[in-house]
């Protein structure tokens, strides 16, 4: 007994390293997703523990030293016993399916949100927090266009406020996941995902890849700040400070594949230029997959591929992620 209680004590070890944000988010949509998560294992539980608390009893009681239990050989069948085992499992198969079903729906990634966090209803003049997200080999690219700016490797948006990301990969299919905001959602080339989020504590927060993208992999992480509107409208000011314009020709530079790359900022951003990404026609003179798609020039790309751009599927982390 005291050989496995050791072994029990070295197996928490590991454990220790472990953090729980999941358990524990900042962020409204997360935190419903954390109620899911809980709300699904109860369930769950309510079949699993009662079954093996049986498994064990029935063992213990019909064990061949006590001689007191009663035990028919000719018993083949009980109704009431029947109707427990089906039963039982069946709502809570029901109550799965339609906590599912709502939760699907209610935490769609691409449906705006209509809370701040519980209790707190979105005014009807908010707008958004739009963020153009570029998963890049191998490091993270956000383009903010109402700030006309881009950050690599860092983002960062105000307490309180709706966040839209829209999101696209430059070569290979990848994953973008702030687990203290909200689930996970795809990132794929010629493509553009949606994610809705919002976050309700300042503080400093991981973000990655969850998508294994190749050998710099490992290292695709960057920091998510949550910011009063004074610390955003400073940061942002740090931003327009630090670097000069995200060019075409820049951004090239920067698509090829690198790692662990140190926090960039620029200043400015190319016209059109997320869209081009998503069309792969950032090159000068090179033709855009899909006429949605800006070419260098301004003009529409040729539609040579049946992409659609906008109305990806995605899939988040707890209910269909």
């Amino acid at each position: 007994m005291k050989a496995l209680r050791r072994l029990l004590l070295l197996g928490l070890i590991p454990l220790s390293g472990c953090h729980t944000v999941l358990m524990s988010p900042a962020g409204d949509l997360a935190l419903q997703q954390r109620n899911l998560i809980i709300s699904s294992l109860i369930l769950m539980l309510l079949i699993v523990v009662p079954v093996i608390i049986m498994a064990l009893l029935f063992a213990w009681h019909y064990r061949a030293s006590n001689k007191k239990a009663h035990y028919d050989p000719e018993w083949d069948h009980s109704t009431m016993l029947e109707l427990l085992i089906w039963a039982a499992p069946l709502l809570i198969i029901i109550a799965l399916g339609a906590l599912t079903w709502v939760s699907t729906h209610k935490l769609d990634p691409y449906r705006p949100l209509d809370r701040i966090a519980a209790g707190k209803a979105i005014s009807a003049n908010a707008k958004p927090l739009e963020v153009d997200v570029v998963a890049l080999d191998w490091k993270w690219l956000f383009i903010y266009p109402e700030q006309n700016m881009a950050v690599i490797n860092e983002v960062a948006a105000p307490v309180d406020r709706p966040i839209q990301f829209k999101i696209t990969a430059s070569t290979v299919m990848n994953s973008f996941f702030i687990p203290a905001l909200a689930g996970q959602i795809y990132a794929m080339p010629g493509m553009e995902t949606q994610l809705q989020g919002v976050i309700n504590k300042p503080g400093q927060f991981d973000g990655f890849s969850a998508n294994f993208s190749g050998d710099g992999f490992s290292h695709m992480n960057f920091v998510f700040h949550g910011l009063s509107d004074a610390d955003f409208a400073q940061w942002v000011r740090k931003v327009k400070a630090g670097g000069g314009e995200l060019s075409r020709d820049e951004y090239v530079k920067l698509a090829q594949p690198s790692e662990k790359v140190p926090v960039r900022y620029y200043d400015g951003v190319a016209p059109g230029l997320f869209m081009a990404i998503m069309g792969h026609c950032v090159p000068t003179g090179s033709v855009c997959v899909d006429n949605k798609a800006a070419a260098p020039g301004g003009e529409e790309g040729a539609m040579s591929s049946g992409h659609d751009m906008s109305g990806m599927a995605a899939m988040p982390t707890t209910h269909s992620q």
